[in-house]
């Protein structure tokens, strides 16, 4: 896949098709932009596991924080990463280690790692790289 350019199709089949997300680097600060995707995803009727290994067993917007991806008790659809672009591969490793493995990896605004998202790819995970989907909801009108 180009990660350069991403075809509206791809992004709106995604966030369509997209139930349960886990958001990696939620924050409970509402000044962070986690915090704000959060909810918008919320408010958009996805299903949100925020995962933050400082607030692990908190809540973030009402949802339980889990420390590491492998916590959350459900399969996750979509992993949403609000790190560097240095964590990505780390947090590629652990996502190509889930069973079932998530069908999608969304890094946010400035996060991008090409070697990371060739990874995902070998294993059978799509990769959204500098992409925002609380931007891309709207923008494609997706009617969640």
């Amino acid at each position: 896949m180009d990660h350069d350019n991403y075809t509206d199709e791809d992004i709106r089949r995604i966030l369509t098709d997209t139930t349960t997300i886990a958001l990696v680097g939620a924050s409970p600060n509402s000044a962070r932009p986690s915090h704000g995707v959060m909810s918008f995803l919320l408010s958009k009727g996805y299903k949100v596991f925020p995962v933050n290994p400082g607030h692990e067993g908190k809540e973030i917007l009402g949802q339980k924080v889990y420390a590491k991806l492998a916590d959350i008790p459900e399969p996750v659809d979509m992993v949403d990463v609000f790190r560097a672009s240095e964590y990505l591969s780390g947090v590629m490793e652990e996502v190509i280690h889930m069973s079932p493995r998530p069908k999608v990896v969304w890094a946010q605004l400035g996060v991008k790692d090409y070697d990371a998202a060739a990874k995902g790819e070998h294993y059978g995970v799509e990769v959204i790289m500098d992409r925002c989907p609380a931007i891309e909801h709207p923008r494609l009108n997706i009617g969640r």
